[in-house]
């Protein structure tokens, strides 16, 4: 039999049950949908952690407090307050620009009727929209003090104004009432929080009304530009360790740049990914098991239609040709339609992660399909060939 003869008698072969071929290539759909899409999940996942980062700021450094380090080696030090960020940012340091203190508390945001669970809001200087992403889009930043102004985010201003502009209302936190200066620019999330559902307002006001007065919960630190972060981490590590009593063994600090943030991530997303591809594997295997299973039906079902292709001198090597043939085919189809399936599903947001494809998952995928077709049909095709004509025939 040539070649085109072997790919019509397979064709004939899948189409004569429609419905169990049908039941057959959704297996094989279902885990080439299962991993493309997985993975598109898993890129659109990373490539938002690292677009998350970037919004951070390149040239960002975080201090937060670690008192629990200072606790277990017993060493006593002084607490991160405002007057030790206050000594940091006067310390003159060559490659730091600005020193940001930030304190955070969340409550219960009431404006009229609406109200806004679980509203974090941030207390900080007004240096905090030009050391950080976070822009004034509408209105203005509030000036320096301790008046109850605030700076809110979309989220706030479409939950608690809906269709109309925040600025100039009063929200309040937990009974404390702030006048609205500004709107915050969208931002990117970083975490699980939705960074456009705060309230930024003045240090002293969130300090005196909501946190009290003990230490700050972050330092903003920005450096020069982006080139001198590390120079700029090392000195403020110095500086914080002369002014808090601290060594190197006892910090009760710790100090991160966005690269060290978007690493650690980075690498949990490729872990996760990884872990998506292995589950989608798994889905694809068990289509290739379905796969043995309905060719041996179809073999013992066609067992006489063996015996007389045997009887009138077709071969061995035609038979296992053919089945293979059967069993690559229904591969392939059901791996082009998850191809389809995988493209179209990756339109839409899963679970907040917009998918993005790795095309280069396309054709391996589909390459995939196939060779498990091969390889699942490689024992009923076999089983099929090795039949006697005399025994084959004599099946009813």
């Amino acid at each position: 039999m040539t070649p085109g003869d072997v790919l019509l008698s397979a064709l004939r072969g899948v189409t004569a049950n429609k419905l169990r071929s049908v039941l057959t290539l959704l297996g094989v759909l279902i885990g080439v949908a299962a991993v493309i899409l997985l993975l598109a999940v898993g890129n659109g996942s990373a490539q938002q952690v690292a677009a998350s980062i970037d919004s951070l700021g390149t040239n960002t450094l975080t201090v937060r407090p670690n008192t629990a380090q200072a606790t277990a080696t017993g060493t006593a030090t002084r607490p991160l307050t405002v007057t030790v960020t206050q000594q940091l940012g006067d310390a003159g340091l060559g490659h730091v620009a600005t020193v940001v203190p930030e304190v955070n508390a969340s409550g219960t945001a009431v404006a009229g009727t609406v109200s806004e669970p679980d509203t974090q809001v941030i207390g900080t200087t007004p240096s905090y929209f030009t050391a950080s992403t976070a822009k004034v889009a509408a209105g203005r930043a509030f000036p320096s003090g301790d008046a109850r102004d605030a700076v809110v985010g979309t989220t706030i201003a479409q939950e608690l104004f809906p269709g109309r502009s925040p600025i100039g209302q009063s929200v309040s936190v937990d009974g404390v009432p702030f006048t609205v200066t500004g709107e915050l620019g969208e931002q990117t999330s970083v975490g699980f929080q939705d960074p456009n559902a705060e309230i930024v307002a003045p240090l002293a006001a969130v300090q005196a009304d909501l946190t009290g007065y003990g230490a700050v919960s972050d330092v903003l630190v920005a450096a020069t530009s982006p080139s001198t972060v590390t120079q700029a981490e090392d000195e403020v590590t110095i500086e914080l360790d002369q002014l808090l009593g601290a060594t190197a063994v006892d910090q009760p600090f710790t100090v991160n740049s966005a690269s060290t943030v978007l690493q650690t991530r980075q690498q949990s997303a490729q872990a996760f990914t990884v872990l998506l591809a292995a589950v989608a594997a798994i889905s694809l295997l068990v289509g290739g098991i379905g796969v043995t299973n309905v060719m041996l039906v179809t073999v013992t079902e066609r067992t006489r239609e063996i015996g007389i292709r045997k009887a009138v001198g077709a071969t061995r090597r035609a038979i296992l040709a053919q089945f293979l043939a059967e069993a690559a085919i229904l591969t392939l189809a059901g791996g082009v339609l998850g191809v389809v399936v995988a493209i179209v599903g990756a339109q839409f947001p899963i679970d907040g992660t917009t998918p993005v494809l790795v095309w280069s998952s396309i054709p391996l995928a589909l390459g995939v399909s196939v060779a498990i077709g091969v390889f699942f049909g490689v024992y009923p095709a076999a089983r099929a060939a090795r039949m006697r004509p005399i025994q084959a025939l004599r099946t009813i």
